[in-house]
């Protein structure tokens, strides 16, 4: 007791210091949906996740992930129909640093999507992973 009281300031530190680290373990960046892209390979291969890329065409030409289909973040609720079948199947919203998809992943669930996610760090999360991308628009 009597070291607490005598190093009051380098307790405090410490007690502040692990508290926010706990609350950075705890809560992720992206949000309880967020997948990194370690996870979302994995959902893409186990269980054949969907991939929706949100970014605009003008983005998605210059580099996207292999077989994502390309749907603007603003006209996500207009094109919903096209995502129908995928409404009980996993989706993953994919954007440049994960913010946009993050918001998208809201719009589709309160459309009724149960199983939407968000690659955390987006394209650029992709990319450091040392994971590949495609060029072009989707044939």
């Amino acid at each position: 007791m009597e070291f607490i009281q005598q190093n009051i300031l380098l307790v405090a530190v410490a007690v502040v210091s692990g508290s926010m680290l706990l609350a950075l373990s705890v809560r992720r960046p992206g949000g309880a949906n967020s997948l990194t892209p370690t996870q979302a390979t994995m959902l893409i291969n186990r269980e054949n996740a969907q991939l929706i890329d949100i970014r605009e065409p003008s983005e998605y030409v210059t580099g996207h992930l292999c077989d994502a289909r390309n749907i603007p973040a603003a006209s996500l609720a207009e094109r919903v129909g096209e995502l129908e079948s995928f409404k009980d199947k996993p989706l993953i919203l994919v954007c440049q640093s994960g913010t946009r998809s993050s918001s998208a992943c809201s719009t589709l669930a309160k459309l009724g999507f149960s199983r939407v996610h968000s690659l955390e760090g987006g394209t650029v999360a992709w990319v450091e992973a040392g994971l590949p991308l495609k060029k072009g628009a989707r044939k």
